[in-house]
């Protein structure tokens, strides 16, 4: 029988368990700047600074579905650069997306981050993809929330200890991925259940809630293949949430997706369409 486990007096006792996992580096317990570094701005009325993640084409892809004109810069999470005394100014919480919107309230520019607020204010500000109807309009927030407060921070959990956790702590990542992989599941089944009676997340309109959901759900499709050559989607079954996957599809059809999709891409391009024309 194995040996159960105790918590150690603080948990600063445990920190270095963390050492192998892939953002070790970075990890800490305390917020603020690590270094001064200022932030690339541009010329456009809105600057982006994110990542080519779920989260970061949320933003991405309603950008791109209002046609606004914004600058595009990469923060590189696995370099720290969320970490600068220039995103801090904008994000306190040193996550990644984050922009500025020079023409904000009476004029004057707004910070703005977390990535479903980032999406309310841009849409509610251009009076788009948000359903007026206000029942409509609930039932868009009410998927909007689901996914901040659990089929992303879950999903995302499922794909560090998938991917991402040290390759020596077996019994931890057996735990983890089967903890977070349930219930991603689960969550991928109410998904699925929804749109088997709804063409979008908010009944017949495309909304803020598609934009929202749809890049954590192209995760588990397309993301967080395992160095052993699993690829999630596989692992998970993704293919059973026929309803899931033909939304997806759809929404991935359109050519505003696809670019939010690519925006501020790991090989450091802000928009990549813009440099292939070139």
């Amino acid at each position: 029988m194995s040996e159960e486990w105790k918590p150690p007096a603080k948990i600063e006792e445990l920190f270095a368990a963390l050492a192998g996992n892939k953002f070790a580096g970075i990890n800490s317990p305390v917020a603020g700047a690590r270094e001064e570094k200022e932030l690339p701005v541009g010329t456009a009325p809105v600057q982006l600074y994110s990542l080519f993640t779920p989260n970061g084409q949320k933003v991405s892809i309603l950008f791109e579905e209002l046609e606004l004109e914004y600058d595009a810069h990469v923060i590189n999470i696995s370099k720290g650069d969320q970490f600068g005394s220039g995103f801090v100014k904008i994000n306190p919480n040193s996550k990644i997306p984050a922009a500025v919107d020079r023409d904000g309230p009476g004029g004057k520019p707004v910070n703005l981050f977390e990535s479903a607020s980032i999406v309310q204010y841009f849409a509610e500000k251009h009076g788009k993809f948000i359903p007026s109807d206000p029942a409509k309009r609930q039932e868009c927030f009410n998927w909007v929330y689901w996914q901040m407060g659990g089929f992303g921070p879950f999903c995302g959990q499922f794909g560090h200890f998938f991917v991402y956790a040290p390759a020596d702590k077996k019994e931890t990542r057996d735990y983890g991925v089967s903890r977070y992989g349930m219930e991603v599941q689960r969550l991928c089944s109410v998904l699925d259940q929804h749109l088997a009676k709804n063409e979008y997340l908010a009944g017949d309109e495309y909304s803020i809630a598609d934009m929202v959901v749809f890049p954590w759900f192209n995760q588990l499709q397309n993301g967080y293949n395992q160095p052993s050559g699993l690829k999630a989607a596989d692992f998970l079954s993704i293919e059973k949430y026929t309803h899931a996957t033909a939304w997806a599809a759809k929404l991935k059809a359109r050519p505003q997706v696809q670019r939010g999709l690519q925006v501020c891409h790991f090989n450091g391009q802000g928009k990549p369409w813009l440099v292939a024309k070139e």
